[in-house]
């Protein structure tokens, strides 16, 4: 029965990572109707900072290097948010209202986001970085020139294919020298060490062990989740997203900025899954597909809890882990030996991580039979559209 327990903790702490993801998505999905199938990259992205936060501690050692992982929980939140507002200002803004488009753009990113990890050099980032600069201050100074002529789209977009044509160009140039070629991370998984004061047991109940890492998860995912609602609730912006969510004409009638809304509530939900990837590399190694894993049980828990509603997140998420860790390992098999014949063979065939997911699918396409909309009504913009 200790196994059992032990077991469901773990499926608590899975469901903690999935809680943090799918958050971040339902505000996404549920507050703005965009589609993110680049959200499972962006936690990607929170896992590799974290990675790259541990390299800069680690030569410091000692109490410094104990303290890098809250460090890389602020970095991992920051940079994500300013990814994601970056992707909602260059990308997203222009296909409101286009969920079909928002979905194949939003896949494209996560593809070249994967592709970029395994590659980025220092040759790589000179070049984008020029290419980027280059069509940037161009298409500034022609649009002051003629910012009123009809041939202006067309002059922007040659500016900007000479642009990553010299960028092109510098990183092959770049590329020369042999320090600036070497990729940074390349294919393969890396591994986050967990500091020491996360290590071990963190005491025991009922001859239960509390390990540290887990119990951490489930405290992380519990804080951050707090922190959300009081941000939507109590703070200012959080009443400006609402109030775009539900009457955007009104709202920006109002005064209020609701492009600057669009873009915070884009933020946040990426920092949310920046902060997941930080959590998840306390879990094992982590690499380029990481992203591919997640985002498919982030969006069941969507479906399974309702659009944009954070109390069926927090449930489905839980519910969807205890599931994954409980049938998976099949722990059942060892708590019950003397179960049915017929049992024991239904829950032998499910007692594989891949086969535990094939049980979440069946029991969400059961429950949507009764509950279509999930546990709790769609609300949001997609409903008022």
């Amino acid at each position: 029965m200790e196994l059992f327990f032990s077991q469901i903790l773990d499926g608590l702490s899975i469901g903690s990572v999935l809680l943090l993801a799918a958050t971040g998505l339902a505000i996404v999905f549920g507050l703005m109707g965009v589609i993110n199938l680049a959200h499972g990259e962006f936690m990607m992205l929170g896992a590799y900072v974290t990675y790259v936060v541990q390299s800069v501690f680690r030569p410091m050692g000692g109490l410094v290097f104990e303290l890098y992982y809250p460090v890389a929980l602020v970095f991992s939140f920051i940079v994500t948010a300013l990814v994601g507002v970056l992707l909602e200002r260059t990308l997203i803004r222009k296909l409101y209202g286009r969920p079909l488009e928002t979905l194949l753009a939003t896949w494209g990113v996560s593809l070249i986001l994967i592709q970029l990890i395994r590659s980025i050099s220092t040759a790589m980032l000179l070049g984008i970085l020029l290419a980027v600069a280059i069509g940037y201050f161009a298409s500034r100074m022609f649009t002051a020139k003629f910012g009123d002529r009809p041939f202006l789209p067309y002059i922007t977009g040659l500016l900007w294919t000479a642009a990553v044509v010299i960028g092109l160009v510098s990183v092959n140039q770049f590329s020369v020298i042999r320090a600036l070629a070497s990729p940074w991370f390349g294919p393969r998984n890396i591994d986050v060490t967990a500091p020491k004061w996360l290590q071990g047991s963190w005491g025991e109940i009922a001859g239960i062990e509390l390990p540290g890492l887990r119990i951490f998860i489930i405290l992380l995912s519990a804080l951050m989740l707090l922190a959300t609602v009081w941000f939507l609730t109590k703070s200012a912006w959080g009443l400006r997203i609402r109030a775009v969510t539900q009457n955007r004409q009104m709202s920006n009638c109002l005064g209020i900025p609701t492009d600057r809304v669009d873009s915070i509530t884009f933020g946040l939900g990426s920092g949310l899954a920046g902060v997941a990837g930080c959590a998840i590399t306390l879990l094992g190694s982590v690499g380029p597909n990481l992203g591919a894993a997640y985002i498919v049980s982030c969006f069941m828990v969507i479906v399974l809890g309702g659009v944009g509603n954070l109390l069926g997140t927090v449930l489905a998420s839980l519910m969807l882990g205890i599931i994954q860790s409980v049938v998976g390992s099949g722990s059942l098999l060892i708590v019950f030996p003397d179960m049915p014949a017929a049992a024991k063979g239904v829950v032998e065939f499910f007692a594989t991580t891949s086969m535990s997911l094939v049980l979440v699918f069946i029991f969400i396409i059961v429950f949507l039979q009764f509950r279509p909309n999930g546990m709790f009504p769609q609300k949001g913009r997609s409903v008022d559209a």
